[in-house]
């Protein structure tokens, strides 16, 4: 798909990190914009500062795990701007889960499904119709993760099994599109290829009551600050990768027709590696074992 001005993106969790370079990206790329978020200050400095430098933008406060929330931001699209043509399912949290998985609250899983799997499925159904009834070329962007997308990380083991249910939605979504022959593309995000520096860290300030935790936490939430030191004093330096360079690999990758935005990256492609050999051999995990010890969600 080409991206020319004119054209308008849709972006959940717009207000921040991936999502804000990928809408600051778009714009620059002379695309009009829809910019959704649950957060509804930064996501309105967020729609200041692009229409500011000239962009056309909409901006609306969205719960993406609310079907309905979602269903009247693409109203809202559709009766602005007319069409969507790109459509990049963002928005995304971390669930505060803590222990082993028998350990976890039901609530944690509840929530993370309810934004990183439902959200996604919202978009799908609310916009995709939408963009095939206009016989125009599109592309669906869908953010999932190497955690779980890849391999899981098992101490995160809540926001891996979702982001696994990306890809695989993502895949199947691709095959339905193109069984219908659409001029619709579809890509699954890997942002990367190291720790990116998002809000993901702080997903609890925006967790809703209907999601509230039964039983305080045993330990503190940790901010991406706090972990980065701690890494530091164990004596290993954390790479990060600039979310604008994320936002570069997603207008690259829609405009190749790329399913996997994928940045090639040493560690991943030998994760990679180890699950399909483990696969392919019918053998346990065991690529795993490092991960095993101190559960944290």
């Amino acid at each position: 798909m080409e991206l020319t001005a004119g054209q308008v993106a849709v972006v959940t969790g717009a207000a921040s990190g991936i999502g804000l370079a990928m809408a600051r990206r778009f714009a620059a790329e002379g695309l009009r914009v829809v910019l959704a978020d649950v957060e509804a200050e930064p996501l309105r400095a967020a729609a200041d500062e692009l229409t500011a430098d000239g962009a056309r933008v909409l901006a609306r406060t969205v719960d993406v795990g609310v079907r309905e929330e979602v269903a009247a931001l693409a109203d809202a699209a559709y009766d602005t701007f007319g069409a969507v043509h790109l459509l990049c399912n963002n928005a995304g949290v971390g669930s505060g889960a803590e222990g082993r998985m028998w350990e976890h609250e039901p609530n944690d899983w509840a929530w993370a499904f309810a934004v990183n799997v439902w959200g996604v499925f919202h978009g799908i159904q609310c916009f995709v119709p939408r963009m095939l009834a206009g016989g125009g070329p599109g592309h669906v962007v869908n953010t999932s993760s190497t955690d779980g997308g890849v391999a899981p990380l098992p101490t995160a083991s809540v926001y891996a099994v979702t982001k696994a249910a990306v890809v695989t939605m993502t895949e199947s979504l691709y095959a339905h599109l193109k069984a219908e022959g659409a001029p619709i593309g579809a890509s699954v995000l890997f942002p990367g290829p190291h720790m990116l520096r998002t809000g993901l860290w702080e997903s609890h300030r925006n967790r809703p009551a209907r999601y509230a935790k039964s039983r305080p936490r045993r330990t503190p939430y940790r901010s991406l600050v706090q972990w980065e030191a701690a890494m530091k004093e164990a004596g290993q330096e954390v790479a990060f990768t600039p979310v604008e360079d994320v936002a570069a690999q997603v207008v690259d990758g829609v405009r190749a027709d790329r399913f996997w935005i994928l940045p090639p990256a040493a560690h991943t492609d030998a994760q990679i590696r180890a699950r399909t050999a483990s696969m392919l051999g019918r053998t346990a995990p065991d690529y795993l074992e490092h991960f095993i010890l101190d559960p944290d969600d």
